[in-house]
Protein backbone atom coordinates (compact mmCIF):
# COMPACT_ATOMS: atom_id res chain seq x y z
CA UNK A 1 0.00 0.00 0.00
CA UNK A 2 1.62 3.30 -1.06
CA UNK A 3 1.71 6.50 0.95
CA UNK A 4 -1.28 8.87 0.57
CA UNK A 5 -1.23 11.02 -2.56
CA UNK A 6 -3.53 13.74 -1.24
CA UNK A 7 -4.68 15.31 1.97
CA UNK A 8 -6.46 13.10 4.49
CA UNK A 9 -7.35 13.54 8.16
CA UNK A 10 -4.23 12.99 10.24
CA UNK A 11 -3.46 10.95 12.13
CA UNK A 12 -5.81 8.25 10.77
CA UNK A 13 -6.20 6.71 14.22
CA UNK A 14 -9.51 6.23 16.03
CA UNK A 15 -10.33 9.35 18.10
CA UNK A 16 -10.72 7.35 21.31
CA UNK A 17 -7.24 5.87 20.91
CA UNK A 18 -5.74 9.30 20.20
CA UNK A 19 -7.52 10.82 23.19
CA UNK A 20 -6.35 8.13 25.61
CA UNK A 21 -2.77 8.28 24.37
CA UNK A 22 -2.80 12.07 24.68
CA UNK A 23 -3.97 11.73 28.29
CA UNK A 24 -1.27 9.20 29.12
CA UNK A 25 1.39 11.28 27.37
CA UNK A 26 0.45 14.30 29.48
CA UNK A 27 0.73 12.26 32.70
CA UNK A 28 4.09 10.86 31.57
CA UNK A 29 5.43 14.35 30.85
CA UNK A 30 4.81 15.36 34.50
CA UNK A 31 4.43 18.98 33.39
CA UNK A 32 1.63 20.87 35.22
CA UNK A 33 1.17 23.31 32.36
CA UNK A 34 0.84 20.56 29.79
CA UNK A 35 -1.50 18.52 31.97
CA UNK A 36 -3.75 21.52 32.64
CA UNK A 37 -3.86 22.38 28.93
CA UNK A 38 -4.68 18.77 28.05
CA UNK A 39 -7.67 18.53 30.39
CA UNK A 40 -8.92 22.01 29.60
CA UNK A 41 -9.18 20.92 25.96
CA UNK A 42 -10.02 17.27 26.38
CA UNK A 43 -12.79 15.52 24.49
CA UNK A 44 -12.94 12.11 22.91
CA UNK A 45 -13.48 13.22 19.30
CA UNK A 46 -10.31 15.34 19.20
CA UNK A 47 -7.25 14.34 21.20
CA UNK A 48 -5.28 17.55 21.13
CA UNK A 49 -7.22 20.60 20.02
CA UNK A 50 -10.44 22.41 20.88
CA UNK A 51 -11.78 25.52 22.58
CA UNK A 52 -9.87 26.63 25.66
CA UNK A 53 -12.90 26.64 27.96
CA UNK A 54 -16.19 24.95 27.15
CA UNK A 55 -19.54 25.89 28.71
CA UNK A 56 -19.86 22.45 30.28
CA UNK A 57 -16.84 23.19 32.47
CA UNK A 58 -18.76 25.94 34.24
CA UNK A 59 -21.96 23.94 34.77
CA UNK A 60 -22.82 22.42 38.09
CA UNK A 61 -23.78 18.82 38.71
CA UNK A 62 -22.47 15.74 36.95
CA UNK A 63 -21.81 17.32 33.54
CA UNK A 64 -19.51 19.99 34.93
CA UNK A 65 -17.73 17.61 37.30
CA UNK A 66 -16.99 14.97 34.65
CA UNK A 67 -15.89 17.59 32.13
CA UNK A 68 -13.43 19.31 34.44
CA UNK A 69 -11.70 16.68 36.56
CA UNK A 70 -9.15 18.38 38.80
CA UNK A 71 -6.69 19.51 36.14
CA UNK A 72 -9.49 20.71 33.86
CA UNK A 73 -10.84 23.34 36.25
CA UNK A 74 -10.37 26.83 34.78
CA UNK A 75 -8.30 29.16 36.93
CA UNK A 76 -10.44 32.15 38.03
CA UNK A 77 -9.40 35.48 36.57
CA UNK A 78 -6.94 37.34 38.76
CA UNK A 79 -5.71 34.21 40.54
CA UNK A 80 -2.62 32.13 39.94
CA UNK A 81 -2.87 28.37 39.55
CA UNK A 82 -1.95 26.63 42.79
CA UNK A 83 -2.36 23.02 41.61
CA UNK A 84 0.46 20.67 42.57
CA UNK A 85 1.50 17.65 40.54
CA UNK A 86 2.94 14.48 42.04
CA UNK A 87 4.89 12.75 39.20
CA UNK A 88 3.72 9.27 40.20
CA UNK A 89 2.81 8.31 36.63
CA UNK A 90 6.32 9.02 35.39
CA UNK A 91 7.73 7.11 38.37
CA UNK A 92 5.62 4.07 37.43
CA UNK A 93 6.81 4.20 33.81
CA UNK A 94 10.46 4.49 34.85
CA UNK A 95 10.12 1.69 37.39
CA UNK A 96 8.57 -0.57 34.76
CA UNK A 97 11.50 0.09 32.43
CA UNK A 98 14.04 -0.38 35.22
CA UNK A 99 12.58 -3.75 36.19
CA UNK A 100 12.81 -4.96 32.59
CA UNK A 101 15.92 -3.33 31.17
CA UNK A 102 18.19 -2.07 33.97
CA UNK A 103 19.97 -5.36 33.30
CA UNK A 104 19.45 -5.67 29.54
CA UNK A 105 18.41 -8.99 28.00
CA UNK A 106 21.06 -11.13 26.39
CA UNK A 107 20.90 -12.09 22.71
CA UNK A 108 22.40 -15.53 22.14
CA UNK A 109 23.27 -17.40 18.95
CA UNK A 110 25.66 -20.29 18.27
CA UNK A 111 27.86 -18.60 15.66
CA UNK A 112 30.71 -16.80 17.46
CA UNK A 113 31.09 -13.89 15.03
CA UNK A 114 27.34 -13.31 15.04
CA UNK A 115 27.34 -13.42 18.84
CA UNK A 116 30.05 -10.76 18.95
CA UNK A 117 28.08 -8.58 16.53
CA UNK A 118 24.95 -8.80 18.72
CA UNK A 119 26.96 -7.92 21.83
CA UNK A 120 28.41 -4.94 19.98
CA UNK A 121 24.87 -3.90 19.00
CA UNK A 122 23.81 -3.94 22.67
CA UNK A 123 26.86 -2.02 23.80
CA UNK A 124 26.60 0.70 21.14
CA UNK A 125 23.10 1.92 21.89
CA UNK A 126 20.51 -0.87 21.85
CA UNK A 127 20.55 -1.04 25.66
CA UNK A 128 19.60 2.66 25.90
CA UNK A 129 16.98 2.18 23.21
CA UNK A 130 15.32 -0.60 25.19
CA UNK A 131 15.30 1.49 28.38
CA UNK A 132 13.60 4.38 26.58
CA UNK A 133 11.18 2.04 24.81
CA UNK A 134 10.29 0.41 28.12
CA UNK A 135 9.42 3.74 29.72
CA UNK A 136 7.22 5.09 26.94
CA UNK A 137 5.75 1.63 26.34
CA UNK A 138 4.54 1.38 29.94
CA UNK A 139 2.91 4.80 29.59
CA UNK A 140 1.41 4.58 26.09
CA UNK A 141 0.58 0.89 25.83
CA UNK A 142 3.56 -0.16 23.76
CA UNK A 143 6.60 0.99 21.81
CA UNK A 144 8.09 0.40 18.36
CA UNK A 145 11.62 -0.66 17.43
CA UNK A 146 12.95 0.02 13.94
CA UNK A 147 16.22 -0.55 12.11
CA UNK A 148 17.77 2.58 10.59
CA UNK A 149 21.06 3.51 8.98
CA UNK A 150 22.92 6.64 7.99
CA UNK A 151 26.49 6.13 6.80
CA UNK A 152 27.30 9.77 7.55
CA UNK A 153 26.76 8.98 11.22
CA UNK A 154 27.66 5.31 11.57
CA UNK A 155 29.03 2.71 9.14
CA UNK A 156 26.64 0.13 10.59
CA UNK A 157 22.84 0.13 10.98
CA UNK A 158 21.37 0.49 14.45
CA UNK A 159 18.03 -0.03 16.17
CA UNK A 160 16.00 2.96 17.35
CA UNK A 161 12.59 3.35 18.96
CA UNK A 162 9.40 5.22 18.09
CA UNK A 163 6.64 6.21 20.50
CA UNK A 164 3.25 4.57 20.09
CA UNK A 165 1.54 7.93 19.54
CA UNK A 166 3.67 8.64 16.45
CA UNK A 167 2.70 5.58 14.43
CA UNK A 168 -0.21 4.15 12.45
CA UNK A 169 0.07 0.35 12.72
CA UNK A 170 -1.59 -2.45 10.77
CA UNK A 171 -1.92 -5.77 12.59
CA UNK A 172 -2.55 -9.18 11.07
CA UNK A 173 -4.91 -11.41 13.05
CA UNK A 174 -5.10 -8.78 15.76
CA UNK A 175 -1.56 -9.05 17.13
CA UNK A 176 1.13 -9.56 14.46
CA UNK A 177 2.53 -6.30 13.07
CA UNK A 178 2.13 -6.41 9.30
CA UNK A 179 2.97 -2.79 8.36
CA UNK A 180 3.38 0.55 10.12
CA UNK A 181 3.66 4.20 9.16
CA UNK A 182 5.74 6.48 11.39
CA UNK A 183 5.49 10.25 11.21
CA UNK A 184 7.65 13.12 12.39
CA UNK A 185 6.80 16.82 12.41
CA UNK A 186 9.52 18.70 10.51
CA UNK A 187 8.07 22.22 10.73
CA UNK A 188 5.08 23.86 12.43
CA UNK A 189 4.19 27.54 12.62
CA UNK A 190 0.76 27.37 14.23
CA UNK A 191 -1.11 27.06 10.92
CA UNK A 192 1.03 24.95 8.61
CA UNK A 193 2.46 21.59 9.66
CA UNK A 194 5.07 19.72 7.61
CA UNK A 195 5.27 15.99 8.32
CA UNK A 196 7.68 13.28 7.25
CA UNK A 197 6.01 9.88 6.78
CA UNK A 198 8.04 6.66 6.84
CA UNK A 199 6.14 3.52 5.96
CA UNK A 200 7.46 0.02 6.64
CA UNK A 201 5.82 -2.86 4.79
CA UNK A 202 7.09 -6.30 3.69
CA UNK A 203 10.12 -5.81 1.49
CA UNK A 204 9.93 -2.01 1.28
CA UNK A 205 10.45 1.30 3.11
CA UNK A 206 8.61 4.33 1.70
CA UNK A 207 9.27 7.99 2.51
CA UNK A 208 7.17 11.08 1.86
CA UNK A 209 6.83 14.69 3.04
CA UNK A 210 3.48 16.46 3.32
CA UNK A 211 2.51 20.04 4.05
CA UNK A 212 -0.85 20.38 5.76
CA UNK A 213 -2.55 21.60 8.90
CA UNK A 214 -2.90 20.44 12.48
CA UNK A 215 -5.49 17.81 11.59
CA UNK A 216 -4.96 17.28 7.84
CA UNK A 217 -2.00 15.67 6.07
CA UNK A 218 -2.16 18.11 3.16
CA UNK A 219 -0.31 17.95 -0.13
CA UNK A 220 2.95 16.10 -0.95
CA UNK A 221 6.25 17.96 -1.02
CA UNK A 222 9.60 16.90 -2.46
CA UNK A 223 11.94 15.07 -0.09
CA UNK A 224 14.79 17.28 -1.30
CA UNK A 225 13.02 20.41 0.03
CA UNK A 226 14.05 19.63 3.61
CA UNK A 227 17.44 18.93 5.14
CA UNK A 228 16.16 16.03 7.27
CA UNK A 229 14.87 14.11 4.22
CA UNK A 230 17.01 15.23 1.28
CA UNK A 231 19.11 12.04 1.28
CA UNK A 232 16.16 9.64 1.48
CA UNK A 233 14.74 7.64 -1.41
CA UNK A 234 10.98 7.69 -2.00
CA UNK A 235 11.04 3.89 -2.20
CA UNK A 236 13.71 1.64 -0.72
CA UNK A 237 13.54 -2.05 -1.57
CA UNK A 238 15.00 -4.37 1.03
CA UNK A 239 17.77 -6.81 0.02
CA UNK A 240 16.94 -10.23 -1.49
CA UNK A 241 15.64 -12.65 1.12
CA UNK A 242 13.78 -9.91 3.00
CA UNK A 243 10.71 -9.75 0.76
CA UNK A 244 8.45 -10.74 3.65
CA UNK A 245 10.30 -8.83 6.38
CA UNK A 246 9.68 -5.36 7.80
CA UNK A 247 12.38 -3.41 9.60
CA UNK A 248 10.10 -2.61 12.52
CA UNK A 249 8.70 -4.46 15.53
CA UNK A 250 6.15 -3.66 18.22
CA UNK A 251 6.50 -4.43 21.92
CA UNK A 252 3.08 -4.25 23.60
CA UNK A 253 2.78 -3.38 27.27
CA UNK A 254 -0.15 -5.79 27.60
CA UNK A 255 -1.85 -8.24 25.27
CA UNK A 256 -5.30 -6.85 25.93
CA UNK A 257 -6.87 -3.41 25.60
CA UNK A 258 -10.29 -3.70 27.27
CA UNK A 259 -11.28 -0.09 26.67
CA UNK A 260 -10.63 -0.44 22.91
CA UNK A 261 -12.12 -3.88 22.32
CA UNK A 262 -14.80 -2.44 20.03
CA UNK A 263 -12.31 -0.38 17.95
CA UNK A 264 -11.14 -2.03 14.69
CA UNK A 265 -7.38 -2.54 14.55
CA UNK A 266 -6.76 -1.58 18.18
CA UNK A 267 -6.67 -5.07 19.67
CA UNK A 268 -2.90 -5.47 19.31
CA UNK A 269 -1.93 -2.10 20.76
CA UNK A 270 -2.00 -3.06 24.43
CA UNK A 271 -2.78 -0.52 27.11
CA UNK A 272 -1.03 1.77 29.55
CA UNK A 273 -0.08 1.14 33.16
CA UNK A 274 -2.09 4.30 33.86
CA UNK A 275 -5.31 3.03 32.25
CA UNK A 276 -8.13 3.09 34.80
CA UNK A 277 -6.06 5.03 37.36
CA UNK A 278 -6.32 8.54 35.88
CA UNK A 279 -8.99 9.58 38.37
CA UNK A 280 -6.84 8.41 41.27
CA UNK A 281 -3.79 10.26 39.87
CA UNK A 282 -5.94 13.37 39.68
CA UNK A 283 -7.21 12.82 43.25
CA UNK A 284 -3.63 12.55 44.54
CA UNK A 285 -2.78 15.93 43.03
CA UNK A 286 -5.97 17.42 44.44
CA UNK A 287 -5.10 16.12 47.91
CA UNK A 288 -1.56 17.49 47.71
CA UNK A 289 -2.95 20.85 46.60
CA UNK A 290 -5.36 20.85 49.55
CA UNK A 291 -2.50 19.99 51.90
CA UNK A 292 -0.39 22.89 50.67
CA UNK A 293 -3.44 25.17 50.93
CA UNK A 294 -3.65 24.24 54.60
CA UNK A 295 0.02 25.15 54.94
CA UNK A 296 -0.56 28.55 53.37
CA UNK A 297 -3.65 29.29 55.45
CA UNK A 298 -1.99 28.09 58.66
CA UNK A 299 0.70 30.73 58.72
CA UNK A 300 0.89 32.27 62.19
CA UNK A 301 -0.77 35.65 62.53
CA UNK A 302 -0.84 38.18 65.37
CA UNK A 303 -4.05 40.17 65.21
CA UNK A 304 -3.26 43.66 66.47
CA UNK A 305 -5.52 46.68 66.91
CA UNK A 306 -4.49 49.33 64.42
CA UNK A 307 -4.01 51.75 67.33
CA UNK A 308 -1.09 49.62 68.56
CA UNK A 309 0.86 50.13 65.38
CA UNK A 310 3.73 52.56 65.19
CA UNK A 311 3.05 55.31 62.66
CA UNK A 312 5.67 56.00 60.04
CA UNK A 313 4.31 59.45 59.35
CA UNK A 314 1.55 60.82 57.14
CA UNK A 315 0.98 58.56 54.15
CA UNK A 316 3.80 56.20 55.17
CA UNK A 317 1.66 53.57 56.94
CA UNK A 318 2.35 51.97 60.26
CA UNK A 319 4.12 48.89 61.58
CA UNK A 320 4.38 46.78 64.68
CA UNK A 321 7.70 44.95 64.98
CA UNK A 322 7.71 42.17 62.37
CA UNK A 323 5.44 43.14 59.47
CA UNK A 324 5.34 39.48 58.31
CA UNK A 325 3.44 38.15 61.33
CA UNK A 326 0.82 40.77 62.14
CA UNK A 327 -2.58 41.57 60.74
CA UNK A 328 -4.05 44.98 61.61
CA UNK A 329 -7.71 45.18 62.62
CA UNK A 330 -9.68 48.46 62.72
CA UNK A 331 -11.24 48.01 66.16
CA UNK A 332 -13.33 50.92 67.47
CA UNK A 333 -11.82 52.62 70.55
CA UNK A 334 -14.90 51.69 72.58
CA UNK A 335 -14.26 47.96 72.03
CA UNK A 336 -11.81 45.86 73.99
CA UNK A 337 -8.29 46.36 72.67
CA UNK A 338 -6.15 43.20 72.82
CA UNK A 339 -3.52 41.23 70.88
CA UNK A 340 -4.77 37.90 69.53
CA UNK A 341 -2.59 34.99 68.37
CA UNK A 342 -4.05 32.95 65.51
CA UNK A 343 -2.76 29.60 64.18
CA UNK A 344 -4.90 27.34 61.96
CA UNK A 345 -4.36 23.58 62.10
CA UNK A 346 -2.58 21.73 59.30
CA UNK A 347 -4.39 18.45 58.65
CA UNK A 348 -1.18 16.67 57.75
CA UNK A 349 -2.10 13.23 59.06
CA UNK A 350 -5.40 13.16 57.18
CA UNK A 351 -3.80 14.34 53.96
CA UNK A 352 -0.88 11.91 54.26
CA UNK A 353 -3.17 8.95 54.89
CA UNK A 354 -5.34 9.88 51.92
CA UNK A 355 -2.35 10.21 49.61
CA UNK A 356 -0.89 6.89 50.75
CA UNK A 357 -4.21 5.14 50.15
CA UNK A 358 -4.63 6.63 46.68
CA UNK A 359 -1.00 5.98 45.75
CA UNK A 360 -1.36 2.34 46.74
CA UNK A 361 -4.39 1.97 44.48
CA UNK A 362 -2.55 3.48 41.50
CA UNK A 363 0.47 1.23 42.03
CA UNK A 364 -1.68 -1.90 42.41
CA UNK A 365 -3.64 -0.96 39.29
CA UNK A 366 -0.35 -0.87 37.37
CA UNK A 367 0.50 -4.36 38.64
CA UNK A 368 3.27 -3.53 41.12
CA UNK A 369 3.95 -3.96 44.82
CA UNK A 370 4.26 -0.89 47.00
CA UNK A 371 7.64 -2.15 48.19
CA UNK A 372 9.02 -1.61 44.68
CA UNK A 373 8.54 2.16 45.04
CA UNK A 374 9.97 2.68 48.50
CA UNK A 375 12.00 1.20 51.30
CA UNK A 376 9.64 -0.03 53.99
CA UNK A 377 12.24 -2.16 55.70
CA UNK A 378 13.56 -1.53 59.19
CA UNK A 379 17.12 -1.14 57.98
CA UNK A 380 18.06 -4.79 58.43
CA UNK A 381 19.74 -6.63 55.58
CA UNK A 382 17.42 -8.78 53.51
CA UNK A 383 18.12 -11.55 51.04
CA UNK A 384 17.07 -11.71 47.42
CA UNK A 385 14.42 -14.28 48.38
CA UNK A 386 12.91 -11.86 50.92
CA UNK A 387 12.97 -9.03 48.38
CA UNK A 388 11.19 -11.17 45.81
CA UNK A 389 8.60 -12.21 48.40
CA UNK A 390 7.85 -8.59 49.27
CA UNK A 391 7.72 -7.59 45.61
CA UNK A 392 5.96 -10.71 44.31
CA UNK A 393 3.35 -8.70 42.38
CA UNK A 394 6.05 -6.60 40.69
CA UNK A 395 8.06 -9.71 39.78
CA UNK A 396 4.96 -11.30 38.24
CA UNK A 397 4.30 -8.18 36.16
CA UNK A 398 7.94 -8.06 35.10
CA UNK A 399 7.81 -11.70 33.97
CA UNK A 400 4.64 -11.03 31.98
CA UNK A 401 6.10 -7.97 30.27
CA UNK A 402 9.37 -9.73 29.48
CA UNK A 403 7.47 -12.51 27.72
CA UNK A 404 5.65 -9.90 25.61
CA UNK A 405 8.96 -8.20 24.74
CA UNK A 406 10.82 -11.32 23.60
CA UNK A 407 9.21 -11.76 20.13
CA UNK A 408 9.64 -8.11 19.15
CA UNK A 409 13.29 -7.96 20.26
CA UNK A 410 14.07 -11.25 18.49
CA UNK A 411 12.33 -10.06 15.29
CA UNK A 412 14.19 -6.77 15.07
CA UNK A 413 17.55 -8.37 15.95
CA UNK A 414 17.10 -11.00 13.24
CA UNK A 415 16.21 -8.31 10.69
CA UNK A 416 19.31 -6.37 11.72
CA UNK A 417 21.46 -9.47 11.12
CA UNK A 418 19.87 -9.93 7.70
CA UNK A 419 20.90 -6.39 6.77
CA UNK A 420 24.49 -7.04 7.87
CA UNK A 421 24.60 -10.28 5.86
CA UNK A 422 23.15 -8.60 2.74
CA UNK A 423 26.40 -6.90 1.74
CA UNK A 424 24.88 -3.40 1.96
CA UNK A 425 27.49 -2.32 4.49
CA UNK A 426 31.15 -2.73 3.52
CA UNK A 427 33.23 -3.80 6.47
CA UNK A 428 30.33 -5.49 8.27
CA UNK A 429 31.27 -8.69 10.11
CA UNK A 430 30.57 -12.01 8.40
CA UNK A 431 27.50 -12.92 10.39
CA UNK A 432 25.10 -15.82 9.98
CA UNK A 433 21.41 -14.99 9.93
CA UNK A 434 19.70 -16.55 12.94
CA UNK A 435 16.88 -15.70 15.26
CA UNK A 436 18.60 -15.02 18.60
CA UNK A 437 17.40 -16.40 21.88
CA UNK A 438 16.36 -13.48 24.08
CA UNK A 439 16.97 -14.08 27.78
CA UNK A 440 16.09 -11.57 30.48
CA UNK A 441 18.34 -11.37 33.51
CA UNK A 442 17.28 -11.81 37.11
CA UNK A 443 16.60 -8.28 38.34
CA UNK A 444 17.16 -9.14 42.02
CA UNK A 445 20.32 -10.98 43.05
CA UNK A 446 21.89 -11.83 46.39
CA UNK A 447 24.95 -9.90 47.48
CA UNK A 448 28.35 -11.50 46.94
CA UNK A 449 28.71 -12.42 50.64
CA UNK A 450 25.49 -14.43 50.64
CA UNK A 451 26.44 -16.13 47.37
CA UNK A 452 29.91 -17.00 48.70
CA UNK A 453 28.46 -18.50 51.88
CA UNK A 454 26.03 -20.58 49.81
CA UNK A 455 28.84 -21.77 47.56
CA UNK A 456 30.95 -22.73 50.58
CA UNK A 457 28.13 -24.83 52.04
CA UNK A 458 27.57 -26.59 48.72
CA UNK A 459 31.29 -27.29 48.41
CA UNK A 460 31.48 -28.80 51.88
CA UNK A 461 28.47 -30.96 51.18
CA UNK A 462 30.05 -32.04 47.86
CA UNK A 463 26.72 -31.12 46.25
CA UNK A 464 27.98 -28.96 43.38
CA UNK A 465 30.83 -28.90 40.89
CA UNK A 466 33.28 -26.05 40.51
CA UNK A 467 31.54 -25.01 37.32
CA UNK A 468 28.18 -24.82 39.13
CA UNK A 469 29.69 -22.78 41.96
CA UNK A 470 31.27 -20.32 39.55
CA UNK A 471 27.96 -19.91 37.74
CA UNK A 472 26.26 -19.30 41.11
CA UNK A 473 28.68 -16.67 42.37
CA UNK A 474 29.47 -14.98 39.04
CA UNK A 475 26.17 -14.68 37.12
CA UNK A 476 27.54 -11.53 35.46
CA UNK A 477 29.95 -13.63 33.36
CA UNK A 478 28.91 -15.33 30.14
CA UNK A 479 29.37 -19.07 29.68
CA UNK A 480 32.79 -18.76 28.05
CA UNK A 481 34.12 -16.51 30.80
CA UNK A 482 32.76 -18.86 33.45
CA UNK A 483 34.57 -21.83 31.85
CA UNK A 484 37.80 -19.83 31.81
CA UNK A 485 37.33 -18.97 35.47
CA UNK A 486 36.81 -22.68 36.27
CA UNK A 487 40.07 -23.53 34.47
CA UNK A 488 41.99 -20.93 36.50
CA UNK A 489 40.52 -22.16 39.79
CA UNK A 490 41.33 -25.81 39.06
CA UNK A 491 44.82 -24.91 37.93
CA UNK A 492 45.56 -22.90 41.05
CA UNK A 493 44.16 -25.63 43.30
CA UNK A 494 46.20 -28.30 41.56
CA UNK A 495 43.17 -30.23 40.39
CA UNK A 496 43.42 -29.35 36.69
CA UNK A 497 43.73 -32.24 34.24
CA UNK A 498 46.32 -31.52 31.57
CA UNK A 499 46.04 -34.78 29.65
CA UNK A 500 43.92 -33.94 26.56
CA UNK A 501 43.29 -37.62 25.93
CA UNK A 502 41.51 -38.00 29.22
CA UNK A 503 37.76 -37.91 28.58
CA UNK A 504 36.39 -38.35 32.05
CA UNK A 505 35.49 -42.04 31.71
CA UNK A 506 38.36 -42.87 34.05
CA UNK A 507 36.72 -40.84 36.82
CA UNK A 508 38.98 -37.82 36.45
CA UNK A 509 36.77 -35.77 34.12
CA UNK A 510 37.61 -34.30 30.73
CA UNK A 511 40.24 -31.72 29.96
CA UNK A 512 39.64 -28.51 31.83
CA UNK A 513 36.55 -29.84 33.64
CA UNK A 514 37.51 -32.74 35.95
CA UNK A 515 34.98 -34.15 38.33
CA UNK A 516 34.89 -32.34 41.65
CA UNK A 517 34.24 -35.35 43.79
CA UNK A 518 37.63 -34.92 45.40
CA UNK A 519 41.16 -33.76 44.94
CA UNK A 520 44.42 -33.25 46.73
CA UNK A 521 43.82 -32.49 50.33
CA UNK A 522 40.09 -33.33 50.15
Amino acid sequence: MPLPDKGIAWPPVHPAVRADMADWSAWLAANPDRLAYRYLNRHRDNARFGPANRPSQYRGGVVGRVSRWFWGEPTPLGEKRANLLMPLARDIARTSSDLLYSEPPSLKVEHSTTQEALEELLNTGFKRTLIAAGETGAALGGSYLRTVWDTDISPMPWIGRVRADAAVPEFAHGEKLRAVTFWTVLEADGQTVVRHLERHEPGFILHGVYEGTEDNLGKPRALTDFAATKDLLPVRQLPPGMEKRILAAYIPNTMDAPDWEDIPGAAGLGTSDFQGAETFLSAIDETYTSWMRDVRLARSRIIVPSGYLQSNGPGAGALWEDREVYAAMNIPPTERQEITLNQFAIRHEEHRATIEELTGKVIRNAGYSGNTFGDDSDGAAVTATEIKARAARSMSTRARKSELAVPGIADIAESWLMLLASGMFPGAPAVEVARPDVEFQDSVQDDIKTLAETAELLRRAEAASTQTLVALTRPDLDETAQRQEVDRILKESGRAVNDPAKTGAEGGGHAGFPSDGGGPGE
